[in-house]
């Protein structure tokens, strides 16, 4: 076995936290991203629905953190910012949620589909969070708006400010101006 100096390893770890950091709205917005394979509820692959034919508003949950910005979403659930260009659906991120097992999450979901016709999949191995350089999202409840072109519009995690509300729908409404076109 081939043995690794001391220093060869801190800078291994380094660079492998480094790639987990929370990044910020400012190094995320404006990147272009390619369609990533999630699964649906049955643990099937597909790729991103809808990826490069509608803007996206994807909201991609840690289960341990489901009700992170729950006064938010209800508000969207009431009063629905999708239209003929713009699908919003869910995307759970399995990954860091060990302690739950996958099988119960996926049956939790399709349970919740059925009742509120809401469309949910999985990520059970971090393909959206690194095929898009979104960095750390563990224990966070990450929105992001993708224009079909596949650039990323919007991106905040964890708890909403006002401030992150208003950026929010400022990008929601150069979407509705785009449909009245």
């Amino acid at each position: 076995m081939k043995k690794t100096s001391i220093p060869a390893l801190l800078l291994m770890l380094s660079v492998t936290a480094a790639a987990q950091e929370a990044k910020t709205p400012k190094e995320v917005e404006g990147t272009t991203v390619k369609t990533v394979v999630i699964r649906d509820t049955q643990n099937n692959p597909l790729p991103l629905p809808e990826f490069g034919k509608k803007n996206l508003l994807i909201f991609y949950v840690d289960p341990d953190h489901y009700k992170q910005n729950e006064e938010f979403v209800d508000y969207l659930t009431k009063n629905p910012v999708e239209g003929p260009t713009l699908r919003g659906y869910g995307v759970t991120n399995l990954k860091d949620a060990p302690l739950l097992p996958n099988s119960v999450l996926r049956a939790v979901m399709r349970s919740k589909q059925k009742s509120t016709g809401a469309a949910i999949y999985t990520d059970p191995d971090h393909s959206l969070r690194d095929g898009w350089s979104l960095g750390d999202c563990n224990n966070k409840f990450v929105v992001l708006l993708v224009s079909r072109n596949g650039v990323i519009d919007f991106f905040r995690y964890g708890d909403f400010t006002e401030q992150d509300k208003k950026d929010f729908f400022r990008v929601i409404e150069k979407y509705r101006a785009e449909e009245k076109k």
